[in-house]
Order: structure tokens, then sequence, then C-alpha cells
């Protein structure tokens, strides 16, 4: 099979996804019917946020809301197996072996009373039959690939004894240390300052693109992904409400969620005479969302129609866009500029043509 064969297989397919919550208060809907894809060597930006059930989403993957009150239904295909259906040993010899995890808070991951050398032998000897020299090793070599300085000595010190940005490295190797086929990144650059932002995600692209692997970044910041993703989908009120390749989401975005989540970003490219724009209003309650679209109560566009639900279709994007969104794809046009600020976002000719 050619290298373009197999890039372009699929490795993960979630199909119609629902993570529902038990609560005193009811039901929450933290996931309702979300459905994307990740191909082999692919980077998926999945943004939206707080509340949007981007982090749930992908916690379910891995069989990591099983413990809690939560009831799941959908497919999550990887490789032909369906991992709602593997039982607990099954999905823990997946589970940071061929399915790995960076999570957005390093020092609450990494335990303080033990070695980093320590916790990533472990890492390896789990699901690797190997001594213990060969996985310390192994772990050694590990830091130096994320960019650790003197990793032999550093692999005897402890998670307090790293910055913030050291930690997350730290995490990164842990996450590679049995070549994982997907790596999943929740929030990875959250707690860090701009610099160092900056070199993770260079760290991030650098691996991904050195090691093969598909990837998926969860993220609030749009910054983040059009540095990383190859495509991108957007999550709103436990939905996809729009998905695309970076180009069509950030040069042809269709839902109104998306132009108020490009409006608020800062551009350099052009002056700005303008304040930037801000969505009004408040993430709907995921008990009790509003009828029909979920963003309707905050939409300065919505009309009659919004009150009925509107299913994720190619509407007014290329093929493989799709938005879940009422207004009409020429009316779109005219409203996004709006939206977006007065100097918008023009798209590419090879966008739009």
């Amino acid at each position: 099979m050619s290298d373009s064969a197999h890039s372009a297989e699929t490795l993960l397919s979630v199909e119609d996804l629902k993570v529902h919550f038990e609560t005193d208060e009811g039901i929450v809907k933290a996931v309702d019917g979300v459905s994307f894809e990740v191909k082999r060597g692919e980077m998926l930006g999945i943004v939206g946020e707080s509340g949007s059930g981007k982090s749930v989403a992908n916690l379910t993957i891995l069989g990591l809301t099983r413990a809690s009150n939560a009831t799941i239904s959908g497919r999550i295909m990887f490789e032909g197996r369906d991992l709602t259906e593997l039982g607990g040993e099954e999905l823990q010899r997946i589970r940071g072996n061929e399915i790995a995890m960076i999570f957005q808070d390093p020092l609450s991951s990494l335990h303080p009373f033990f070695k980093v050398g320590d916790q990533l032998i472990e890492a390896i000897q789990v699901h690797r039959d190997v001594s213990k020299e060969e996985a310390r090793k192994h772990a050694t070599d590990l830091l130096g690939l994320v960019g650790i300085p003197d990793a032999k000595r550093r692999i005897g010190e402890y998670p307090h004894e790293f910055s913030g940005g050291m930690r997350q490295r730290v995490m990164i190797a842990m996450a590679l240390a049995n070549d994982p086929k997907l790596l999943i990144a929740d929030e990875p650059t959250t707690a860090l300052d701009v610099t160092t932002q900056a070199q993770i995600l260079r760290l991030i692209e650098r691996l991904r693109e050195e090691l093969g692997m598909a990837m998926i970044i969860v993220t609030h910041d749009l910054g983040v992904v059009a540095e990383v993703s190859d495509r991108v989908m957007v999550m709103y009120a436990g939905e996809a409400v729009e998905s695309g390749t970076l180009d069509q989401i950030f040069y042809d975005p269709q839902h109104p969620y998306a132009w108020g989540l490009l409006g608020s970003l800062t551009r350099i490219d052009r002056p700005r005479t303008a304040r930037l724009a801000q969505i009004a209003g408040q993430p709907p309650s995921l008990i009790r969302p509003p009828k029909g679209c979920h963003f309707r109560d905050r939409c300065p566009h919505a009309f009659e129609k919004c009150t009925e639900h509107p299913d994720l279709e190619a509407r007014g994007g290329e093929a493989g866009h799709t938005d879940r969104c009422w207004i009409d794809p020429e009316r779109k046009r005219e409203l996004r500029v709006v939206s977006t600020g007065e100097i918008g976002l023009e798209a590419p000719e090879e966008v739009t043509s």
C-alpha cells in the first residue's frame, strides 16, 4: 500500500456519540449526537468554549467517563473495534498504548511523590515486557525527544523541580512512551505563558510529522487550532455546529457561533479601528437547552425557522464542509463580515470558487 493510500485511511470514527449524566437537577446532555473522523497522520482540532462537550467526548473515547453516572450511546470505532463494547481489561490495553492523552494540567497529572523517571518507566512497563534498565533508557530518550536538556540527570528529579512548560513536555513524553497511533491533547497549552505555548505547539507539530501519529487537539483557542490542525470541528452546547478543513473554517465559516469566535481574534496583519467582537449572553443549560438551534438565544441573526433543530449538513460550504444553521448561504456571506468585525476574513479564491 502506498503512503498516500495509507494516510487516507480512517483511524478513528465516532458515530452519533451521546454522553448524558444523571443529576438531581435532571439529565445533563454533555455530548448529544456528535460524529467525527480522524485519519491516520491527521490533526483534528476540536474547538469550543467551556461546557461545549469537547473534553467529555474525548475522555469517553478512552473510557474515562464509564466510572461516573454517565449513559453512553453511539459507536467509537478504532481500527475496526467498537471501543464502547470492549471490557475494562481490553480497553486498558488500548489506553496509553494505542491511544494516549495529554491532560491540560500536568502538575495534577504527575504524582508529586515519585520521580519523573519512575513514572515514565511505569508507563512503559505497563504495556511492554522490558526490563527496568531498558525502560529507563527509553524514558531518557523520550525526555530528549521532547526537548528536555540533560535528560539523564533530570529523569531523577521530581515534578515540582520542573517548570510548567517542562512538566508539559514530560506529559507529552509519557503519552509517547508506547508509540500510540492516536494522541489526544486536551488543552495542552492553557496554563502556559505565550512563549511556552508557542514552543509546545511547535513540539507537538514536529512530533506528529516525525512519528506519523494522528492527533486530536482540544482547545477553546482558535489561535492554537490555526497553528497545527488540518481539519476543525466547532462544538457548542454538546453538539458539533460546524466542521471542515482549516481553510474552510477560517476563511469561509458558515455558522454564526464560528463567526463570533473568529470575530474575537486579535488581527495583526491589518489595522483595526473597532473593538473586538464578542458573543452576547451565556451558554445554555445542558439540562434544558433552547428548543431548536442551541445557539438561537445568543444569535443576532435568529429567525422563526431557528425554533426547529437543524441537522449538521453541507448547506453553504464546499464538499466536506458542514454546518448546523438555517440561514441561507448567500445571506450568510453578507452577515459574516459584520459578525467577524469590520475587516472580516477574506476568503482565498481557492476556498470560495
